[in-house]
């Protein structure tokens, strides 16, 4: 099975055909493991796919790489394990929620409460060598996660697509929007929140479309 990833995900993506890359992705991220420390734990390199089958997704967010840190990526893009401190990109989220929604800032980093109501949040590259931002970029996992976000646009209606940053506004092209609606801003890090993250709005829009689509509005 390809990197154990879950059987729903499996039928949605591949059609139970692993794609030209999987094997050398497999093979690469197995080898990884055993020689050095990675980050999330094994176990949680597909919580964002565990948490959100694709027949719940009705929010999409995308993120870069997991943070790299002890004990800080749990799967999810932007999340960190209970007890954690808050990473500066996610306080900026929460800033942004208490602005939006009105919703108090939060003392806990776990976001697995949104991946339970349909939130997708997926980094494009979904492992990481601890300490070392970025080290598994272009090693195979954005050809995953890219089929991931096309077969999402391909196969359903009226998802909520938040691309925040340049990077995650590269993956548009994957994303029909005639039949989505994308969301774009900056991204939420403090090098760039104030140049058009904070003021975006984003989480009400979204309730506003899931709304106005027949859908459930997600409890930001």
């Amino acid at each position: 099975m390809f990197l154990s990833i879950p059987e729903r995900w499996r039928q949605f993506t591949f059609l139970d055909t692993p794609p030209d890359y999987a094997e050398s992705l497999f093979n690469f991220v197995v080898s990884e493991y055993k020689k050095t420390t990675i980050y999330p734990l094994k176990k949680d390199i597909f919580t964002a796919l565990d948490l959100c089958f694709p027949q719940d997704i009705q929010v999409v967010i995308l993120g870069q790489d997991p943070y790299h840190g002890d004990g800080q990526a749990n799967g999810l893009a932007f999340s960190v394990q209970p007890a954690m401190p808050i990473p500066p990109s996610l306080k900026n989220i929460y800033k942004e929620m208490q602005s939006d929604i009105q919703k108090p800032i939060s003392s806990d980093g776990d976001l697995r409460y949104l991946a339970k109501q349909g939130v997708l949040l997926i980094n494009a590259t979904m492992t990481v060598q601890a300490k070392k931002p970025g080290s598994h970029q272009k090693c195979g996992w954005e050809n995953f996660t890219d089929d991931i976000i096309q077969s999402i646009s391909n196969n359903k209606q009226h998802v909520v697509f938040l691309l925040w940053g340049n990077f995650a506004k590269s993956k548009l092209h994957l994303i029909d929007a005639s039949k989505h609606l994308i969301l774009t801003a900056a991204h939420p890090s403090p090098f760039s929140a104030y140049n058009g993250f904070f003021g975006c709005r984003h989480f009400s829009k979204t309730n506003d479309y899931l709304q106005k689509t027949g859908q459930d509005m997600i409890n930001w």
